[in-house]
C-alpha cells in the first residue's frame, strides 16, 4: 500500500512537471527579448515550482548548510551528482547565475532545450576531445567575467548513493586555467530521488557548501583531489545510515 501511494504521488508530480515545462517553456519565449538578469530570474521560476511541487506532492525537503561559504567573486562550483534533483535545486538557490556544461544534444530537447538555450549555459561536443574543453575554457572565462559561476558534476554521470564515481579534471583544469576559486558541494539527493527511478521518496535533504579552494600552487590533479577528499568526507556526515552500511 505505501509503495503504490509513492507511485501516485510520483505519478501526480510528473504530470504536473510535465504540463508546467510545456507552458513554461513557451513563456521563455516571451523572456528572450528581456536582459539577461531578468531573463535568468524568471526562467529559473521553473526551478523553483518544480523543488516546490516535489516537496509538498512527494514530501521532499531540504535544508542547507555553509550558505555562507559562497564567495562574494567568480567560482566554479563542482558538485556530487546523484539525482536530477540537484541539477533543478541548485540553478534557483546560487547567489549568482549558475552556467552548466552540458551535452549539447540537450538543447535539440522540446521545450526544456528551449529555456536552457536563454541562460547562456556553456554546450559542448564530446566527439570533439581536447576542443570541446577548449570552448569550455574561453566560454567559461567570458561567462566568469560576466559575472556568471560555473557548475560541473566531476564524477561526469548520476553515482547511485553510497558509491563514488571517478572524478575528473575538467572543473578543476578551468579553475586552475582561469584562477578561480573552487567550491565544492555534497549533498545526498539519491536518497529521495534516486537514479532512474520514477518513484520519488519523501525525506530531507541535505547540501552541504563547502568553503572556497583556492587554486594557487596546484594543478588540476591536485586540485580536484582536494575537492573529492572534501565531498566524499561530508557525503559520510549527510548520510552516514548509508556509509556504515558498507563497512
Amino acid at each position: 500500500m505505501l509503495r503504490f501511494s509513492l507511485f501516485l504521488r510520483s505519478l501526480l508530480f510528473f504530470l504536473l512537471m510535465t504540463v508546467l515545462t510545456v507552458v513554461w517553456s513557451m513563456a521563455c519565449i516571451l523572456f528572450a527579448p528581456f536582459p539577461y538578469a531578468r531573463r535568468y530570474y524568471l526562467t529559473a521560476r521553473w526551478n523553483v515550482m518544480v523543488i516546490w511541487m516535489a516537496k509538498v506532492i512527494c514530501g521532499i525537503r531540504y535544508q542547507v548548510k555553509g550558505f555562507e561559504n559562497f564567495p562574494d567573486a567568480p567560482a566554479v562550483v563542482l558538485s556530487k551528482h546523484q539525482s536530477a534533483w540537484e541539477t533543478i535545486f541548485l540553478l534557483q538557490m546560487t547567489p549568482r547565475p549558475l552556467v552548466f556544461v552540458f551535452k549539447k544534444s540537450l538543447t535539440y530537447i522540446p521545450f526544456f532545450g528551449w529555456g536552457i538555450a536563454l541562460l547562456r549555459m556553456i554546450p559542448i561536443d564530446r566527439s570533439k576531445g581536447r576542443d570541446a574543453f577548449a570552448q569550455v575554457v574561453v566560454q567559461g572565462r567570458k561567462r566568469l567575467a560576466d559575472g556568471q559561476w560555473i557548475i560541473m558534476f566531476p564524477e561526469g554521470t548520476r553515482i547511485p548513493v553510497g558509491e563514488t564515481g571517478k572524478y575528473k579534471n575538467g572543473g578543476s583544469r578551468l579553475a586552475v586555467e582561469t584562477n578561480t576559486v573552487v567550491v565544492p558541494i555534497a549533498h545526498n539527493a539519491g536518497e529521495c530521488w534516486p537514479k532512474n527511478s520514477f518513484i520519488k521518496k519523501p525525506g530531507l535533504i541535505t547540501v552541504s557548501i563547502g568553503k572556497p579552494i583556492a587554486p594557487e600552487g596546484m594543478d588540476s590533479s591536485e586540485l580536484m583531489a582536494k575537492v573529492e577528499n572534501w565531498i566524499e568526507s561530508e557525503m559520510r556526515v549527510i548520510s552516514p545510515h548509508v556509509y556504515s552500511r558498507q563497512q
